[in-house]
């Protein structure tokens, strides 16, 4: 058998070499023009973040949420994207605004919020600026800094001819901070949005840390505690026929829930309210309590309530069954009922979230902005990213503006990280469509 000549292998691989050379020269020369992009429009995306800020937006105030919505409607439409809104009445809030477009690469879903904590009535209302670093205003970091920030990185893909190189939704809530009910339907278009899509990229401010993105959240679940006992003169506390009393036992319970379940990582459960004696009043909206007794009459209703946090469904799962099992042990001539609800799922970590944070990292190395790593869970609070984490191969969260203070009339934003932030996001969405991550 004649020999295969092998003399075409090694202009074949100079010719492979010298192509993936010219292709990463392309590719970094794409990202030095998506840089220069946000650098030549930074002062833009402030602006539109003023205009965005001086609109009171307040969970309640509808008209607001939607003419934040309206604010930016125009600019996805520009880059066309089908805009619609989510009309919020069967969950009682102002409603959603939603962007989509067609690609040819992975889908990616970007995630942010119309909505601040102040109303109408608050007297932190209006954007200031404070020096050349530092702006104040109600919402700015939480989040329409972020909001802006994926809009930008959006509009830089475009500029460069990429953005066709992703399928991408965006879900902008108008209840983030005051989630409207039932929950489930406050929720359904980012499920469904998450459901096919590929990527989950939350644009929150997150621990406000520019080495730091979010790869897991804890959930977040109320419960509520009621105990009877029975109600007699002090001096029968103990004996046969009266028994502990409710105070004695919900004491018992709340320490046997330390006991039993402090001591184990990203679990938390914190009773925020007590109340017992003869007659308890309790009211869970807003959460107020009101009791009635003397020292010489054994306690005949105490009620708690509290929250619940864990890092995967079986954590909470777990912590629930133990609580159930402290509760059970009754105290004499006690009962008690313990409730629990379920609000924002978990955000647990997985490998596909590491994957993802390590091409962040990886982007703000190379941008010259030095690395990123995971926040702790426990400083990561529950947000909208978890409803989709779930539903997705990979997820991050707090890529948006980052600050301080929030929920405060405090509340400012660092303005540096503005270009940062923006230009991170931009060159790891162009990297995703160039298959950067699969």
């Amino acid at each position: 058998m004649p020999r295969r000549s092998s003399a075409w292998i090694r202009p074949a691989v100079c010719l492979l070499t010298a192509l993936l050379a010219i292709g990463r020269a392309a590719a970094a020369s794409t990202e030095q023009a998506l840089v220069e992009f946000v650098e030549q429009h930074t002062g833009e995306a402030l602006e539109l973040i003023e205009k965005s800020v001086n609109i009171n937006s307040g969970t309640m105030n509808f008209a607001g949420v939607r003419q934040v919505g309206e604010l930016l409607r125009p600019y996805f439409a520009a880059l066309g994207f089908e805009v619609r809104w989510v009309d919020g009445a069967p969950f009682g809030r102002a409603g959603h605004l939603i962007a989509e477009r067609a690609g040819t690469g992975p889908h990616v879903l970007l995630i942010g919020h119309l909505d601040t904590v102040f109303e109408p009535t608050s007297s932190f209302q209006r954007f200031e600026r404070i020096d050349a670093q530092t702006a104040r205003g109600p919402g700015i970091a939480d989040m329409k800094g972020g909001n802006v920030i994926g809009l930008m990185a959006l509009r830089a893909l475009a500029a460069v001819d990429a953005l066709d190189a992703l399928q991408v939704t965006v879900v902008l809530h108008g209840d983030e901070e005051d989630a409207g009910a039932p929950l489930h339907l406050a929720r359904q278009h980012l499920v469904e949005a998450a459901k096919s899509a590929d990527i989950a990229i939350g644009l929150e401010n997150a621990d406000d840390d520019p080495t730091t993105a979010v790869i897991a959240r804890r959930s977040s679940s109320s419960w509520q505690l009621r105990v009877h006992g029975r109600s007699a003169h002090s001096s029968q506390v103990f004996g046969e026929d009266v028994g502990a009393g409710a105070i004695y036992e919900i004491a018992r319970i709340l320490h046997g829930f330390y006991t039993e379940l402090s001591g184990e990582a990203n679990l938390t459960f914190n009773p925020g309210l007590i109340v017992g004696g003869a007659q308890t009043d309790f009211q869970d909206e807003p959460l107020r309590g009101r009791a009635s007794g003397k020292t010489n009459i054994v306690a005949g209703t105490a009620i708690a309530s509290g929250d619940l946090r864990a890092l995967s469904v079986a954590q909470r799962e777990r912590a629930k069954a133990r609580m159930r099992q402290v509760v059970a042990a009754h105290l004499p001539h006690t009962s008690a009922q313990l409730m629990f609800e379920d609000s924002y799922p978990p955000m647990t970590p997985t490998a596909g979230n590491e994957r993802l944070l390590a091409l962040y990292d990886e982007v703000s190395r190379d941008l010259g902005f030095g690395p990123v790593t995971a926040v702790d869970p426990r400083k990561a609070g529950a947000a909208d990213v978890s409803f989709a984490a779930a539903h997705v191969e990979m997820a991050i969260d707090g890529l948006g503006l980052l600050g301080g203070d929030s929920h405060t009339p405090r509340e400012y934003a660092d303005l540096r990280t503005l270009p940062l932030q923006t230009k991170r996001l931009a060159v790891l969405l162009y990297r995703l469509g160039r298959g950067a991550g699969t």
